[in-house]
C-alpha cells in the first residue's frame, strides 16, 4: 500500500476570497475524486484546527494498493483539474509518499 499526504498552505486572500472560503471550495473540489478514481482507496481532507505559523491550511490523506493507483490518481482529468485549481490560488504545498 502507499500512502499519500499532501498538505497547502493558501494566501490569506485571493481574487476577493477570504482563505476560509477557499479552503471550503477545496476540500469540495477534493471530497469527489473518489466517485471518479477507483484507484483511490482511503482519502480524507481535514481542515486545520490550529493558530500557528507553521501550520498547513489543509491536507489529503490518501491510500492507493500501489505506486501505479497513485501514479494513474496524479494523472487523472478529474485530480488535474483541482490541481490547476490549486496552483490557480498560489498555495504552497508540500508531499509526503510512503509504502506502508
Amino acid at each position: 500500500m502507499i500512502k499519500h499526504i499532501v498538505m497547502f498552505r493558501l494566501p490569506e486572500k485571493f481574487q476577493g476570497n477570504e482563505r476560509h472560503e477557499n479552503i471550503q471550495k477545496i476540500k469540495q473540489k477534493l471530497e469527489v475524486l473518489p466517485n471518479y478514481i477507483e484507484s483511490i482507496k482511503f482519502f480524507r481532507v481535514g481542515i486545520n484546527i490550529t493558530v500557528s505559523p507553521q501550520a498547513f491550511d489543509l491536507v489529503i490523506d490518501s491510500e492507493f494498493e500501489n505506486i501505479e493507483g497513485l501514479d494513474y490518481y496524479a494523472g487523472h482529468p478529474n485530480h488535474l483539474e483541482v490541481v490547476s485549481f490549486l496552483r490557480s490560488l498560489g498555495t504552497e504545498k508540500t508531499v509526503v509518499d510512503y509504502e506502508f
